[in-house]
């Protein structure tokens, strides 16, 4: 409810952060719905089989497809046997025709994120917490349940966090508890980046920092833990997104490089796991090792038979689309075994010693689950293979280094190699924006030139990844293969939007620095209320695109208006101060 004041007030709140008055404003709900849809609790029933059994906010709504989905990802597979407590994570596709309930300050702070962090408004995550265990009580003998928070953020680790804190202690208590942990997301600030944020939950205060798209790609600022003088106890998470990479890696160690190739160029990719806690961690580790590059594709961290797109994604008649799967079912063997590249896992144990060398194995020697772990393809890598970061990982198990520091080796790595691809490209790019010296006031801003795979392939004999990457390897093969991808055309149409932004930018400072009444007095009265109604739109477009315009140049545009109209007889004052415009 409350959707435009709520967000008008939103928006006023986030301009002045520090007055807690302010951000007082928000309407019941409104900073709640800022992090979480809802939080579900699915239960097994002996009749119907899963089922939601309790949804908080009572208000929040879900589609009977949607609760499916969600009652389907909550559970492990029964061949999983997970006893006890068990966390991971899923995404499902959000119901098509619902209304996008957004307010628009939610879409003031997506913008300040970095790519790869932006909400998708077509998915939901789901972050579980299930708990199996034996109950003679029960019909079944066993007690299973699943907390589960709904959420349209990726904050991956933060979720995980509270749902530790906080789903031991629903399971003993009830739902009045769960009433009282929501009560208590509804009094958190936003989600601004870049801040540091207090979340009190239950009794902890969780303090994090959400990153912005200018933090500098592989640094992250450090949360300092405070010591509290009152009872409250303080937690400072070191990410709110971020997976273990190198646990998540471990299994399939020797064969990183090619698994980066992989996901760069979209590739149809299935983890199969022991549980949906390996699987999901894989699959989020997989998207984002080619950070700071958003992944374009569909991914799945855990996904079932039951699931909606199953059909969609398992169809023999077509190719297999571009996506990751995270599986744990033994039937998807069979029905998954003509995709071309397999990642098998088995436990995830982090190793005592340096993991043996593992070949890349053939696809038709994967017929079961029980197959070795490894990767199954007949993929061959563009690149050599980088000796140096197994032997610095492999060093680092030996001389027992924590898997934190681990992670920051492998996580440098990814992102020289990502950046070492994508700078040759953004450099290209940046050249096909047209001169200032091009843009006219009195024109629509130039147009941008069109991106010619020759011509950017002509730039790589000089300007290529050799700058920055000592790496040998068909790179024009790889870059070739890249343009084809659905990670390209994200990435793409997301520099196209930035700098056709900036030229509208700069044709309305262009205007700003002409002497416009001047203008207006030498044209007759329709060109000029024409003039006035154009200038008035650019104005408008200018705050609802956000354009990177500086606040004086909006303010002497908006006087230019005024003085145009003042200039003008009275009868077409009164009805061009009245006006809008679209």
């Amino acid at each position: 409810g409350g959707g435009v004041e709520a967000g008008e007030d939103a928006a006023a709140a986030l301009a002045e952060p520090d007055d807690p008055d302010r951000c007082l404003s928000l309407l019941p709900w409104d900073r709640f719905s800022a992090w979480l849809h809802c939080v579900c609790v699915v239960g097994f029933d002996l009749e119907l089989g899963q089922a939601v059994e309790v949804i908080y906010p009572p208000h929040s709504k879900l589609t009977d497809k949607e609760k499916t989905n969600i009652c389907y990802l909550s559970f492990p597979d029964s061949n999983s046997g997970c006893l006890g407590d068990t966390q991971f994570c899923f995404r499902f596709r959000r119901s098509s025709g619902r209304k996008v309930s957004l307010c628009c300050f939610l879409d003031q702070l997506d913008r300040d994120l970095p790519v790869y962090l932006k909400k998708d408004p077509a998915y939901y995550y789901g972050y579980v917490y299930f708990r199996q265990v034996r109950d003679k009580s029960l019909k079944r003998g066993y007690f299973q349940k699943s907390l589960v928070l709904i959420s349209k953020l990726p904050y991956v680790h933060l979720f995980r966090t509270m749902l530790k804190q906080i789903a031991p202690e629903y399971f003993e208590k009830s739902e009045a508890f769960l009433e009282a942990v929501c009560s208590d997301v509804d009094r958190w600030p936003p989600p601004i980046p870049g801040k540091i944020l207090h979340l009190p939950v239950m009794g902890v205060i969780m303090k994090l920092r959400i990153p912005t798209y200018r933090d500098k790609p592989g640094t992250t600022p450090i949360v300092q833990n405070m010591h509290q003088a009152d009872a409250q106890i303080s937690m400072a998470l070191p990410t709110v997104h971020e997976v273990d990479l190198f646990r998540c890696f471990c299994p399939v160690f020797f064969h990183i490089q090619m698994l980066w190739e992989l996901v760069l160029l979209g590739e149809p990719l299935v983890v199969m796991a022991p549980s949906p806690s390996e699987s999901s961690e894989t699959v989020l580790a997989l998207v984002s090792c080619i950070s700071p590059l958003k992944y374009c594709s569909d991914f799945r961290p855990y996904f079932t038979i039951h699931d909606s797109e199953f059909k969609e994604y398992t169809t023999r008649t077509q190719a297999p689309p571009s996506v990751i799967l995270g599986v744990t079912n033994p039937f998807f063997a069979k029905t998954l075994q003509h995709w071309p590249h397999i990642i098998r896992i088995g436990d995830i144990k982090l190793p005592g010693e340096v993991p043996k060398q593992v070949k890349v194995k053939k696809l038709k020697n994967l017929k079961t689950l029980d197959s070795k772990p490894g990767v199954y393809t007949s993929y061959k890598p563009y690149l050599n293979k980088d000796e140096e970061i197994v032997k610095q990982l492999q060093k680092g198990v030996q001389q027992k280094r924590p898997t934190e520091a681990q992670s920051v080796i492998l996580r440098r790595y990814f992102l020289e190699l990502t950046e070492s691809f994508i700078i040759p490209l953004e450099r290209y790019v940046a050249s096909l924006m047209p001169l200032q010296k091009c843009i006219s006031p009195w024109k629509s801003p130039p147009q941008l030139r069109q991106f010619s795979q020759d011509d950017f392939m002509k730039t790589l004999e000089k300007a290529g990844p050799q700058l920055t990457s000592g790496l040998k390897g068909d790179w024009i093969g790889l870059y070739r293969h890249f343009l084809k991808s659905p990670n390209f055309d994200g990435w793409f149409r997301s520099r196209q939007k930035k700098m056709t932004q900036k030229l509208e930018a700069l044709h309305l400072e262009a205007l700003c620095n002409e002497n416009l009444v001047f203008w207006s007095q030498k044209h007759t009265e329709v060109e000029t209320v024409d003039l006035v109604l154009k200038l008035k739109n650019k104005l408008l477009q200018a705050d609802r695109e956000q354009l990177p315009v500086k606040t004086d140049t909006l303010k002497k545009l908006q006087t230019h208006i005024n003085d145009i109209i003042l200039a003008l007889p009275d009868d077409l004052q009164d009805i061009l101060l009245k006006t809008g415009t679209t």
